[in-house]
């Protein structure tokens, strides 16, 4: 299995499965990262989803081997289904987190920037080469949440962020040691299954939509969903 899929307890986890490939984005992979997206969002129990890797590095990036003798229309369906494992992922309707504790190339950035937030350790790094290595990608989400000017010098230059510097520059959410990592996970994962799922839901709704908007039109999102939750009975957990 390239990504393995486990759900415990309210919480899925996916955790990217080709550690002798440094984890490299294949077709296989971005078929069953999407696959198990759309599990997710069925199943009401799952209030939390936690996106790791197998190995001392989170993702190389795009699979280039599997690439080679590709035609013109190989490689167009290629992105595209990575385009669409990136917003499966992206569009999980509960909290998503990325766990990264080595290298985050091209595809793993994209992976580990479709989640909501990124936990990391001292050996993350995150790098965006494209561009040099003579090709398009990872254009969107990282100006995004980085601005324009950082990932532009990631994406002209090749730089790589270290894990400090993506705390510094808001990409990564919490940088705790190696040693630390499950506990803050676990204490993360607790104060997520405490809190009322459909709460959780409208709120993260309200966020993506609303810094797309707007302040008029975001504002308009916050009032739909309290009064989505009114009208549910559901405010302050009431039900």
């Amino acid at each position: 299995m390239t990504v393995l899929f486990q759900i415990d307890n309210g919480v899925a986890t996916l955790t990217l499965n080709r550690p002798e490939s440094r984890n490299a984005l294949n077709l296989d992979m971005c078929d069953r990262i999407l696959g198990f997206s759309l599990e997710i969002c069925s199943n009401q129990g799952i209030k939390l989803v936690f996106v790791r890797a197998n190995g001392p590095v989170f993702c190389a990036g795009a699979d280039i081997k599997e690439r080679e003798g590709m035609n013109e229309a190989q490689v167009r369906e290629r992105r595209m289904k990575g385009f669409a494992a990136y917003a499966a992922l992206e569009a999980l309707p509960m909290p998503a987190i990325a766990v990264v504790s080595g290298p985050a190339v091209g595809s793993g950035c994209e992976i580990a920037g479709a989640c909501d937030f990124i936990v990391a350790t001292p050996a993350a790094s995150f790098r965006t080469p494209e561009a040099v290595r003579g090709t398009v990608g990872a254009t969107q989400r990282l100006p995004r949440i980085l601005g324009k000017r950082l990932a532009k010098d990631m994406m002209f230059t090749g730089r790589i962020l270290t894990a400090e510097e993506a705390r510094e520059a808001g990409l990564v959410s919490r940088l705790v040691s190696a040693s630390g990592l499950e506990e803050v996970l676990n204490a993360i994962k607790n104060e997520i299954l405490k809190a009322p799922s459909g709460s959780l839901r409208l709120a993260k709704r309200c966020i993506d939509l609303g810094v797309e908007l707007d302040p008029a039109g975001a504002l308009q999102t916050e009032i739909a969903a309290i009064e989505e939750q009114l009208a549910s009975g559901s405010w302050m957990g009431k039900k």
